[in-house]
């Protein structure tokens, strides 16, 4: 961050002791997830995006290069601190990008706020084109999901997509990878860590693809991760598993 000051050099990127994200380098994880939009999900540069766990801008910004001004860009997130630096920088050189922030309770991060499983999203009925959610399903426990799958189906226009990642488990956990595993098993999902119910949510694959067709989505494609096995990160496209659901 020093080095930029010092160096004059401008790049529409928040400083890194501000990112608070996931792992990895912030801007080509970006431009890899708009590349999956569009080859996989669809994406076109006109349509009404709705970007679930906006953080700090690292989708939104590589957006910024594919959507036009045409475009409608509505990014919501818990932490204040993302939304206001993407409301100062990345708002500002494109008016058509919104940041909002919604105050929900959450045992990862905030303690306070409003009951994810009540909130309405400020978003009219079959309005959205394409909605995204990168590692926000990790972090719901059942209900909570539920309930986003609910409003996500309310706010899709008809045949339009949900790009979405998630932990999903089979028939068992694959508990041999103690690298990454969920050994807390719930009805309907299971947990890596009892205390924190919040930080690492895996869905039983049977009851999660349920919920999407009690309200009307459909999988697309399914895109297992490579969370399952470390070794196999060449076959996956993504650490987390990957679901592209149509709206009927």
């Amino acid at each position: 961050d020093t080095f930029d000051k010092i160096s004059n050099k401008k790049t529409l990127k928040p400083p890194e002791g501000m990112i608070y994200t996931g792992g990895g380098d912030f801007i080509k994880t970006g431009n890899r997830f708009r590349e999956y939009f569009i080859e996989h999900g669809g994406l076109q540069s006109d349509d009404a995006v709705l970007d679930i766990g906006s953080g700090i801008g690292r989708l939104a910004l590589p957006l910024t290069k594919f959507l036009s001004k045409n475009a409608k860009y509505n990014g919501y997130d818990l932490i204040a601190q993302g939304v206001n630096w993407c409301q100062k920088n990345i708002t500002l050189q494109f008016p058509n990008f919104k940041f909002h922030q919604i105050p929900l309770h959450n045992d990862l991060y905030t303690k306070d706020g409003l009951d994810a499983t009540e909130y309405v999203f400020p978003i009219k009925d079959t309005s959205q084109d394409f909605i995204f959610l990168i590692s926000v399903f990790t972090h719901l426990v059942p209900k909570e999901m539920e309930h986003y799958i609910s409003e996500i189906s309310r706010m899709l226009n008809s045949g339009k997509t949900c790009f979405a990642t998630f932990f999903i488990h089979d028939d068992h956990l694959l508990e041999s990878n103690k690298a990454f595993s969920f050994p807390h098993r719930k009805e309907h999902y299971s947990l890596m860590d009892a205390k924190v119910v919040s930080a690492n949510v895996a869905f039983q694959k049977e009851y999660l693809f349920e919920v999407f067709k009690k309200n009307g989505l459909s999988v697309d494609k399914y895109l297992p991760g490579y969370w399952r096995n470390l070794d196999n990160e060449k076959q996956s496209l993504d650490f987390q598993d990957i679901i592209i659901l149509k709206k009927s």
